[in-house]
């Protein structure tokens, strides 16, 4: 009796939507008409034949796999050395923390003045150097690269506040068992540190996939899916665009139940690995 309420809120904002969806994604609605028409699996066989697939499909495996390992790697770091007895670490902590609560926009914005190639802040170190800033809004790669850095500095808080919580709630007489065994650094990280960690690393490594592949803001803001059409267009960004640029509410939900299935599938194969790792 105590579940019914929140079951009954997960049906109407969870899984109704998310069925409506796939139906949807079985019509050729184009948000606007009153009716939908059933047309079949037409836009699952559009978007597996189209050119653009390939590349999209890229960009959001590429994004997503750089910032959930990159993010959890800086992000247990900066955790293990502020964690230490520093000078001045809760400033510091406050510091590495703030750029997660603060809007995906606004920091897109901030850092086209860092990655402009005209007058941003790369530019102007590079040029001291003798050597020319490469052109982040012209060429894909480069595109994909800035989009990619700054939503790891915007989202580098988040892993590392989990970390640092975890580090701070770990068995302390295991560490000093490793101590007076004369285990070395690298030892007691590797065979006394992260196994206290692998269920904080595995929360992280769903929870930041699941924020990765649904950003939508800091590439909205940055670069509109660009350079070259879809030179940073991702899965989500995808959807927006088929949706409300397009007109093509139909099409959109078909990619949306395309990688609400990418995802269900990782996720589970994630539970797996973690499950077998328990047992081990």
């Amino acid at each position: 009796m105590l579940l019914l309420p929140n079951l009954a809120l997960l049906t109407t904002f969870v899984y109704r939507p998310l069925i409506d969806n796939i139906r949807l994604s079985f019509t050729d609605w184009n948000i606007s008409s009153p009716t939908a028409n059933v047309i079949g699996t037409a836009n699952y066989v559009e978007w597996f034949g189209r050119e653009d697939t390939r590349q999209i499909l890229t960009n959001t495996l590429v994004f997503t796999f750089v910032t959930v390992m990159v993010s959890m790697a800086i992000g247990l770091g900066l955790a293990l050395l502020l964690d230490q007895k520093l000078r001045g670490r809760n400033m510091v902590r406050s510091l590495v923390f703030a750029p997660f609560v603060v809007s995906g926009a606004a920091i897109g914005v901030a850092f086209q003045f860092v990655f402009d190639p005209s007058f941003g802040l790369i530019r102007d170190v590079m040029a001291r150097f003798g050597a020319q800033s490469p052109d982040f809004y012209q060429q894909p790669g480069w595109a994909l690269f800035m989009v990619t850095v700054t939503y790891i500095w915007k989202n580098l808080g988040y892993t590392f506040v989990i970390y640092l919580a975890a580090l701070q709630g770990r068995r302390i007489d295991l560490d000093e068992a490793a101590e007076i065994d004369g285990a070395t650094p690298w030892t007691h990280f590797r065979k006394v540190l992260l196994p206290q960690l692998r269920p904080t690393t595995f929360f992280l490594s769903i929870t930041v996939l699941l924020n990765s592949v649904q950003v939508f803001d800091i590439i909205y803001a940055m670069t509109r899916g660009g350079p070259l059409g879809t030179g940073t267009t991702t899965l989500v960004f995808q959807v927006y665009q088929e949706t409300f640029i397009n007109y093509r509410a139909g099409y959109g939900a078909t990619v949306a139940t395309i990688m609400f299935l990418i995802l269900l599938t990782i996720t589970f194969i994630q539970v797996r690995v973690m499950d077998k790792g328990t047992k081990t």
